[in-house]
C-alpha cells in the first residue's frame, strides 16, 4: 500500500510497471518491501549489508534474484525497466554504493533510473548495529563496532552525510523520496546532512514521511 500510494501521489500513476523504487533493509518489518515491489509491479532494488538476511528472504521467495555486483544490478534495472517486468532485485552491498552509483548513471549519461526512494536501515539504533558505514565491509564493521564504538560513530554519520547527497541529487531530477517513519531524517539532520525544509523551521524535513503524506 505505501508502495502504490507513492506512485499515485508523487508520480500520478496507477500502473507502476516500468517505474523503480530503490531502497534497503531486508530483516525485520523491512524484509516486505522485496514483496511490495513486486506485488505493485514495479522494479525494486533492495541494499542489504548482511547476506543471511538477503538469502533468507530469497529462500521465502519474496526476493527473486541476489547480487553483489552493481554493473549486473544496473544492467538488469534497466532491461525490467524498459520491458516493464516486475522485479525484486536484492544487492548485497550497502545501500550508499548503490545511491552513488545511481548518481554516477544520472551524471554520465542524464539518465534518471530511478522513480521512488526511500529506507528502512535501522536508523532508530544507528551506532549499535541499525546502519553500517559504507566505508566500511559489513564484518569489518561489525568488528570495529566491538572495538571502537567511538570511531564507528564517526563514520556512520559521514556515511549518512553521503547517503543524503546522492539522495537529493536525483531527487533534484524528480525522483521522489519519502522517509519510512525509521528515524532516517532525523539522524542524518543530527549527523550535518541536508535534510532541512527551505523556508520551514528545523524540525520540517525536504522528505515527507509516509504516515502523514502516503498512508493518510
Amino acid at each position: 500500500l505505501t508502495v502504490l500510494n507513492a506512485g499515485r501521489r508523487y508520480l500520478k500513476a496507477e500502473d507502476l510497471s516500468g517505474k523503480v523504487f530503490v531502497t534497503s533493509g531486508l530483516g525485520g518489518m523491512s524484509g516486505a518491501q522485496a514483496k511490495a515491489a513486486v506485488i505493485a509491479g514495479c522494479v525494486g532494488i533492495i541494499a542489504e549489508v548482511d547476506e543471511a538476511a538477503l538469502l533468507k528472504r530469497h529462500k521465502q521467495g519474496w526476493l527473486m534474484e541476489i547480487s553483489n555486483n552493481l554493473d549486473h544490478c544496473i544492467a538488469r534495472l534497466r532491461d525490467a525497466r524498459k520491458n516493464k517486468i516486475a522485479l525484486s532485485l536484492g544487492y548485497h552491498g550497502n545501500v550508499v554504493d548503490l545511491w552513488e552509483r545511481l548518481v554516477h548513471e544520472l551524471n554520465a549519461t542524464g539518465e534518471l533510473l530511478v522513480d521512488l526512494g526511500s529506507d528502512q536501515t535501522s536508523c532508530h539504533n544507528p551506532f549499535s548495529g541499525g546502519y553500517y558505514p559504507v566505508q566500511l565491509g559489513f564484518e569489518e564493521a561489525k568488528q570495529l563496532l566491538s572495538t571502537n564504538p567511538g570511531k564507528f560513530r564517526t563514520l556512520v554519520q559521514e556515511s549518512l552525510k553521503r547517503h543524503v547527497a546522492a539522495i537529493n541529487r536525483l531527487a533534484d531530477k524528480g525522483m521522489f523520496f519519502w522517509d519510512y517513519g525509521n528515524a532516517f531524517l532525523l539522524e542524518a539532520q543530527r549527523a550535518g546532512a541536508d535534510v532541512e525544509k527551505r523556508g520551514a523551521n528545523k524540525t520540517e524535513f525536504r522528505y515527507p514521511s509516509y504516515v502523514q503524506h502516503i498512508m493518510g
